[in-house]
């Protein structure tokens, strides 16, 4: 059997690691689109390290785009097999998908437009469009949590809870090769402990082989209690004393979700001043909705909510905005505001025309609460640059830009060990994937001297032997 990292390999997104069996029989754990701007990945999206007509399956962990966002054009390359989720994680897709195509289309047409002012040949096209997401939908096979089902004769699987985004889990399989079982997990994206709206993380079946994710395997996060009361001192600080806009990227599955629940418990007890609040991505108003129809990912405290607040994703002066023209008029919109915005990294969407719009106004703050790829302007704002080149301009950076990383639906590097902990003693090899090569090798370190005896950092295109001893294999870094 053989693992093949086709994505996240030392980089954060574009997740996809094909697992081959001894037969031949191929499995794919997600299918992500890359988000980023490193030279070395300028094909990876409109290319493939593996043959897309020969998978014969997808095992999804969740519906972000960086593990979800070529499935269609996997299928539009010729994969014909069945996709398995969760059932939130299919309901997700439907709407993210969906917005993904719409984007690419965009962006080619954008692309065509300003290769036609220089001279040169409109040959952009899309990665795909919405008639291939419908197809894709079409493929999807789902499950529920903590139930073992078969994708071949001699593979079982089974979804765990991972507490990271609305039907997210780990992947745990049982492969039979003869009279052999091997136990692989992945463990997906590792959400975090005590955060509101779902279910804290759960532990994967012991296993042979982990594949898991490493995000912030290099620091620790700020602790969650304080950041109700932190969230509102900054609502205060910009909408109240400076009567100024607020403005908080967000992706649209989960975060928003995350921050408006919040802010819907400041409002219940009577702390939120009475200012309007906009919800202004079409795509987070729809996943909001789906947010609704999935209460079996719902945690104990947001149930116990419920009994008191029917609706904790809506409260006086909270608006949501789908129209284009509506979200153009809070570009002139005086007075304070909060304005709750994708994408998440500042990179794409209705927030960057915030970004471009506000960005030099001394009275607004952008508050950054996830984690934001290296190249986009959410990045660069975490690093304190002074100045944004923004739709042809250069824009001095004289916002506020405070950072919340209490927020991040990603476990830390103490959250992510306490969920592998029960792997400690029969895993024979961790493999490090979705992360940046500096904090993999801290995070590497920290495994090891917990008892984890081999973890590697496969590079991108990196095929794993797994029934070759681990001591015999290719001196690895």
């Amino acid at each position: 059997m053989d693992i093949k990292f086709c994505g996240a390999a030392r980089q954060v997104t574009g997740s996809a690691h094909l697992i081959t069996l001894k037969n031949g029989f191929k499995i794919l754990l997600d299918c992500g689109l890359y988000q980023g701007r490193a030279k070395e990945m300028k094909n990876f999206n409109t290319s493939w390290l593996f043959q897309p007509e020969k998978i014969d399956c997808v095992i999804l962990s969740h519906a972000h785009i960086d593990h979800s966002g070529r499935l269609p054009k996997l299928v539009k390359d010729g994969f014909k097999g069945a996709i398995y989720s969760t059932h939130a994680t299919r309901s997700l897709c439907a709407i993210m998908l969906l917005d993904s195509a719409k984007i690419q289309e965009r962006d080619a047409e954008y692309a065509n437009r300003w290769r036609k002012r220089k001279g040169k040949k409109a040959n952009k096209k899309p990665l795909y469009k919405p008639a291939h997401v419908k197809k894709t939908m079409d493929r999807f096979k789902t499950t529920g949590y903590d139930q073992w089902f078969s994708v071949h004769p001699d593979v079982e699987v089974v979804f765990k809870d991972a507490g990271h985004i609305l039907g997210s889990a780990s992947v745990s399989l049982r492969v039979r090769e003869g009279k052999k079982t091997t136990t692989i997990g992945f463990t997906g994206d590792i959400g975090r402990p005590e955060r509101p709206i779902l279910r804290d993380p759960q532990p994967m079946p012991k296993a042979d082989y982990i594949i898991s994710e490493s995000t912030y395997g290099d620091r620790v996060h700020g602790e969650a209690p304080g950041e109700q009361k932190k969230l509102l001192k900054i609502i205060k600080e910009t909408c109240v004393k400076k009567k100024g806009k607020l403005i908080i990227p967000a992706f649209s599955i989960g975060r928003t979700q995350e921050v408006v629940y919040l802010l819907d418990r400041l409002a219940s007890s009577g702390q939120l001043p009475r200012i309007p609040v906009y919800v202004d991505s079409p795509l987070a108003v729809n996943a909001t909705e789906i947010f609704g129809i999935h209460p079996e990912c719902y945690d104990d405290d947001l149930n116990e909510y419920l009994l008191t607040d029917k609706d904790p994703f809506g409260f006086r002066n909270l608006h949501y905005i789908r129209a284009v023209e509506d979200s153009k008029k809070l570009n002139t919109l005086k007075g304070p505001a909060i304005i709750i915005s994708a994408s998440g990294m500042m990179n794409a969407g209705r927030v960057k025309h915030h970004l471009f719009n506000n960005i030099e106004n001394p009275k607004a703050t952008f508050l950054i609460v996830g984690y934001c790829a290296d190249g986009t302007p959410g990045a660069e704002l975490r690093k304190g640059v002074p100045e944004l080149y923004l739709f042809g301009e250069v824009k001095k950076v004289r916002a506020r830009i405070e950072v919340m990383d209490s927020f991040s639906a990603h476990g830390d590097k103490n959250e992510m060990l306490a969920l592998l902990s029960n792997q400690r003693k029969t895993t024979k090899e961790v493999f490090l994937v979705h992360g940046n090569y500096s904090t993999q090798k801290a995070f590497k370190k920290m495994l090891q001297e917990v008892g984890f005896k081999e973890v590697l950092i496969p590079k991108l295109g990196q095929k794993i032997h797994l029934q070759t001893p681990v001591n015999k294999r290719t001196k690895r870094k």
